[in-house]
């Protein structure tokens, strides 16, 4: 297991590994047994120098041969196959597309043929929803009653816009989710310590969140227009407020800016780096 550098406060997130590829996963979504869910680290992988070396990302200069053998390994040790995977086209949007048997292999296998994607639903078994992170926030949801799933990318951007609640309302309209009945996760991401922002991010929080909950989001430093803001705590008061029930959420501890050498990090790698990926799959068989 990883020495990894653990924010205070409780979470379900925990390391798994086989074949040498460690995977981040939440036990409240694994005890269900309804999915296979992973979210990756920089370890286990065939990339070199900074992209090294579990890099999921065609788009950052990496020999795609490379990456492919990494989604490979993933597969692998996740329990998936990469025909399967299904990705977003993050534009830090609050779009969110309906996968369907038709959308098996976009962007893996085939070119997607959609644009500004950074959600994706479904409710098909044996497609792998798959998005990409290197300090923003994946957002995990089950719906063990109607059997679909969703999975969303949030940076500042999308948390301003409502980037959850957007994924909710989704699901809701298209397989009759009631959020109280969902298990819901906030991935790996940037900490509140390590995510400085400037007045104009804060501005748009504030037209978002009521005055009330600004000082759970954010903390102004001495140096005038410059604010710690908490992406975390956000999500959490979102996905809270659309329904979510507090035991059935689990809030991440593990920051990608504080493990540069576990995870890829925009922040601390000044934009030298690969991306990680969240994979989320509803499986073929339910248990009995």
């Amino acid at each position: 297991m990883q020495n990894w550098k653990k924010k205070a406060g409780a979470s379900t997130l925990y390391e798994k590994e086989r074949e040498g590829v460690p995977y981040l996963v939440f036990s409240h979504l694994e005890e269900t047994q309804l999915v296979c869910h992973g979210f990756s680290t920089r370890l286990g992988g065939v990339s070199e120098g900074m992209l090294s070396t579990m890099n999921l990302s065609f788009s950052r200069g990496d020999d795609p041969g490379r990456v492919r053998e990494n989604y490979g390994r993933m597969g692998r040790a996740v329990g998936f196959s990469c025909e399967n995977l299904v990705f977003s086209h993050q534009t830090h949007t609050t779009h969110v597309r309906r996968v369907t048997e038709a959308d098996r292999g976009k962007g893996y296998l085939f070119s997607r043929d959609y644009e500004n994607v950074d959600g994706l639903i479904t409710n098909v078994p044996g497609l792998v929803l798959t998005t990409f992170y290197a300090d923003c926030v994946p957002l995990f949801f089950l719906d063990p009653v109607h059997k679909a799933i969703g999975l969303s990318h949030s940076g500042w951007r999308g948390t301003a816009g409502g980037m959850g609640p957007v994924t909710l309302r989704a699901m809701a309209q298209e397989f009759g989710t009631e959020p109280s009945q969902v298990l819901a996760a906030i991935g790996p991401s940037i900490c509140q310590d390590c995510y400085e922002v400037s007045q104009d991010v804060i501005e748009e929080f504030q037209k978002t969140f009521p005055p009330e909950q600004w000082p759970k989001l954010y903390q102004e430093k001495e140096e005038k227009g410059k604010y710690q803001l908490d992406l975390w705590q956000a999500n959490e008061l979102l996905l809270l407020g659309a329904g979510i029930r507090p035991e059935h959420l689990s809030v991440t501890n593990i920051c990608t800016c504080c493990n540069p050498e576990l995870l890829f990090s925009h922040r601390a790698s000044k934009g030298k780096r690969g991306n990680l990926a969240a994979f989320l799959m509803l499986k073929e068989e339910s248990p009995q």
